[in-house]
């Protein structure tokens, strides 16, 4: 699930937004030095003039296709299907794949954990209170149509995801005053004082869009035309809700640039679509698509014996995950008022068996997951260092006392799948909030019965769901199932309609904006956003504050750890498992890279997308083989 992904108007008119005038700020500009790359803290692996990055392979062959079906989404994506090519609004289902036919600023370097260098810019100047940052163009750059990329096109595109993009991106571009191209090669972006400290890499990293291509069409609506990129891929044949193909630009200007030597190696990208799980897997024996990450550890157990696996066609292994593996669990709705008290909320914890779950549903491939930085050091881990009580002492009071003691960790069972000590446990949370039986049913303090919908939309979730939901009966509690559509689906939650639901995210490994959208007070009111357990507390606001104000990754550690702390104290979720590694499995036509870069592994980080390359010799023995 990164994936990526882990982020005002200025005035409209015409369609475009007007330009910002900066005015004497300007000059602070002139003051700083300019560089070839960018990170939160300044460090960066690669000098300027290097040549590639040590992990691709530069002479890897050009053709062939890659396919597989989607394992992340951001903003307005799908897993299941798609209906729109604006992959950056609210409206639609928009296409997997999409951000392939744009060029953004800058790129990300595999290795490090936030490292950017120039792709359309070739170099920035930052002023020196870092609050303005001077971009000039590469002049090769160019859209597809071979207009030139102009810093016109730059400003507008930050100006109008600021306005009109997805909510999402609204909120990690709050700190986001505004963009101004000074001539056709240089653009100035302007921050706001106490800005995040992931901002510029974040816009750095946005699509850059035609203004001219947009004087006569909406950006903010749900189209199928396609919009006018300038990546290494053109969009190419689709059906919609079925398949969309990405074509490789031959002559793609960046092709031969320091950040891009290496990648794009597929002539076509290919995504398919499976409104099941199941079926998705029966397609990928079939060999409808080459590659896929398993996720279930049923199938991984139990249905990776086909032919194709046994004489060698198809190769599989795990690979290990050393990134922050983040937050799966069923997220509670604390919108809701039968939900708000967090005695509710730690009963519902109690009611679910871990143990018993992952050694009968999933073969026990999984671990628990306690924190949203689960597998990093970012995890608070014992009682609170005097650095981390510093951060606390100024909320004692307005949270609960165990935040100063050890973090909280969900109970373990004794994997029977109806622990009595924790459904005991659960009983007397309920009772102690008011949520007394009566005629066997348990009802809330305002005398309705105490029902909970959980909402999804996998098949293959039905199990891990009918444990739960059983336990949750012998409480008393009405609990049921619900899969809708991934259309319906994506409605609700973006409208914040349900009671409980699953959902996946990871942090960054520097954390910063992106931490309002799933966790600020803001983002609990804003549709769209990744807030789904409404949080809503004095305490994570301020802390997520401290989390983006950090100067140093020590700094940002021990901000985390206090984040944590009180993340947890607040029984938000039922949290779920996590894997230690990623599950490839891919039909035999590919190579790749000896040293695979750390945070550009799997299809979440889309490795295997843009460093690995077709092996046309291999392809051929395979269907030698077949016949």
């Amino acid at each position: 699930m990164a994936p990526f992904s882990r982020r005002h108007v200025l005035g409209l008119g015409g369609g475009a937004l007007g330009v910002l005038v900066l005015g004497p700020a300007r000059a602070a500009d002139e003051n700083g030095a300019e560089v070839h790359g960018i990170s939160a803290f300044g460090d960066l692996k690669y000098p300027a003039g290097f040549e590639n990055f040590d992990y691709v392979n530069v002479a890897a062959p050009k053709g062939g296709v890659f396919s597989t079906i989607p394992s992340t989404r951001s903003y307005n994506q799908s897993y299941h299907t798609f209906n729109s090519l604006n992959a950056y609004i609210l409206k639609g289902e928009g296409a997997q794949g999409m951000d392939l036919t744009f060029s953004a600023l800058m790129v990300r370097a595999g290795d490090e954990p936030d490292a950017m260098y120039g792709l359309v810019a070739k170099s920035v100047r930052i002023s020196p209170d870092k609050l303005i940052y001077h971009f000039t163009l590469r002049p090769e750059a160019k859209f597809h149509d071979g207009s030139r990329i102009t810093a016109h096109d730059v400003a507008w595109s930050i100006n109008t995801l600021k306005a009109k993009g997805h909510p999402l991106i609204q909120v990690q571009m709050r700190d986001v005053k505004g963009a101004e191209a000074l001539d056709d090669a240089t653009v100035i972006v302007t921050f706001a004082e106490k800005r995040a400290r992931d901002v510029p890499l974040y816009v750095a990293g946005l699509p850059i869009f035609s203004k001219k291509y947009y004087e006569t069409r909406p950006f903010d609506e749900s189209t199928l035309d396609t919009p006018l990129g300038s990546g290494p891929y053109k969009v190419g044949k689709f059906e919609v809700n079925r398949y969309i193909e990405y074509e490789r630009v031959k002559d793609w200007w960046g092709a031969n640039l320091p950040v891009c030597r290496g990648y794009y190696n597929y002539d076509v990208v290919r995504y398919e679509f499976y409104r099941d799980r199941d079926v998705a897997f029966e397609g990928f024996t079939g060999k409808n698509y080459l590659f896929r990450e398993e996720f279930t550890a049923r199938i991984w157990a139990t249905r990776y014996d086909f032919p194709a696996i046994k004489d060698g066609r198809v190769k599989r292994e795990q690979v290990p995950d050393e990134r922050p593996s983040g937050a799966q669990g069923w997220f509670i709705n604390t919108r809701r008022d039968k939900f708000r008290d967090p005695r509710v909320r730690e009963a519902l914890i109690n009611a679910f068996d871990f143990e018993w779950t992952n050694k009968t549903i999933m073969y026990d491939a999984y671990a628990r997951t306690h924190s949203p930085f689960q597998n990093s050091d970012m995890m608070a881990k014992g009682p609170p260092s005097p650095d981390e009580l510093k951060l606390l002492e100024p909320f004692r009071g307005q949270v609960p006392d165990e935040v100063f003691g050890q973090p909280y960790a969900p109970p373990v069972s004794d994997g029977s799948g109806q622990d009595r000590n924790m459904l005991r446990k659960a009983q007397q949370l309920l009772n102690e909030a008011g949520f007394v039986i009566k005629d066997g049913k348990r009802m809330t303090p305002s005398g309705e019965v105490f029902r909970i919908e959980f909402l999804y939309d996998e098949p293959s979730l039905n199990p891990h769901h009918a444990p739960y939901i059983k336990n949750l009966g012998t409480l008393g509690i009405e609990a049921s199932p619900r899969l809708v559509d991934a259309v319906q689906y994506r409605a609700r939650v973006e409208d914040f309609d349900f009671d409980m639901t699953i959902t996946r995210f990871s942090m960054s490994s520097t954390p910063g904006d992106a931490m309002r959208a799933f966790f600020s007070s803001h983002a609990a009111k804003t549709k769209g956003s990744y807030n789904l357990a409404g949080i809503e507390s004095p305490a994570i606001d301020a802390l997520i504050e401290k989390i983006i104000a950090a100067d140093t990754r020590a700094e940002l550690t021990i901000a985390c750890h206090a984040f944590d702390r009180v993340f947890r104290a607040g029984r938000y979720w039922v949290p779920q498992w996590y894997n230690k590694t990623h599950r490839l499995a891919y039909w035999d036509v590919f190579d790749r890279p000896k040293n695979l870069p750390r945070y550009q592994i799997d299809a979440s980080g889309s490795g295997e997308r843009v460093i690995w390359w077709y092996d046309a010799a291999k392809a051929g023995k395979l269907e030698q083989a077949k016949q």
